[in-house]
């Protein structure tokens, strides 16, 4: 395990990485001393996804993970802070509100493009760098790379979505991340499960999934939302080790489908 300034990577031998952009809780002080408590408590965590996907680490796998909070960038939007979806709300590269509308910061006006661009230079560019090198170094050594970018949210967010989200969001960018085959694959496992799934709807897949995911150079991504519903409790943001363990299986087997499927395609060529 190595760590930088701005991320945490774990180095495993399979060729699958990992992606966990928005865990993280760290704040620059001249940041946090201008932030509101609702900023500071940060309430947009992808809350314990690291501690979700630690059974990862016995599957031989990588995993790269922020340090800082998605309100000092969002690791999941372009640098140049390209709108992602149509007609619809758009938080930012570097925040100002919350999901829920409420401000981030006491003063609306105090970030500037000086700040912001030095912020992509000192978090959003470090963590995108490791994440080109570990796939290229997976393409040369296996013919092909697989990126998973793992998420969750509230299973309510009323500001930006009506109603109650599925509880596993799969991403492909409409199926141009990654081949109509492996998304079968693990779209199949999921509906086998318990949980309700839905793909290529709400969540489509954001920078990550987009940016990486390229089939005809045999690099494939696929974005997973998840209801923080499933493996913990919303209310008091605590784990639920048994809600988890049972989700983690789930996890498990589309991960598995996911690195056996991309593997068949790839010996056949």
């Amino acid at each position: 395990m190595s760590n930088s300034e701005s991320f945490t990577f774990i180095e495993g031998e399979l060729p699958l990485l990992i992606s966990v952009p928005h865990d993280g809780r760290k704040l620059p002080p001249d940041m946090s001393s201008r932030m509101t408590q609702e900023g500071l408590y940060l309430p947009d965590t992808d809350w314990h996804i690291n501690e979700l996907y630690a059974f990862t680490r016995q599957m031989d796998v990588s995993l790269i993970s922020a340090d800082y909070s998605r309100y000092v960038v969002d690791l999941n939007r372009s640098a140049d802070d390209s709108a992602l979806y149509e007609n619809q709300r758009s938080t930012g590269l570097c925040p100002k509100k919350t999901f829920a509308g409420k401000s981030i910061y006491s003063s609306l006006e105090s970030i500037n493009s000086q700040e912001i661009n030095q912020r992509v230079i000192s978090f959003w560019n470090p963590y995108h760098e490791k994440i080109r090198k570990i796939l290229q170094g997976m393409k040369t050594r296996y013919g092909y790379a697989l990126l998973w970018d793992a998420h969750s949210i509230k299973t309510f967010v009323p500001n930006l979505f009506e109603g109650r989200l599925p509880d596993l969001n799969i991403g492909t960018n409409s199926g141009e991340s990654c081949p109509q085959i492996i998304e079968d694959a693990i779209l199949n496992i999921a509906l086998n499960s318990t949980y309700s799934v839905v793909t290529n709807e709400r969540f489509k897949g954001g920078y990550i999934t987009r940016n990486y995911g390229n089939p005809m150079d045999q690099i494939y991504a696929i974005q997973l939302e998840i209801a923080q519903s499933c493996y913990m409790n919303e209310t008091s943001l605590t784990y639920d080790t048994k809600l988890a363990k049972k989700l983690t299986i789930t996890l498990e087997r589309m991960l598995e489908a996911y690195m056996s499927t991309a593997k068949q395609i790839n010996i056949k060529k």
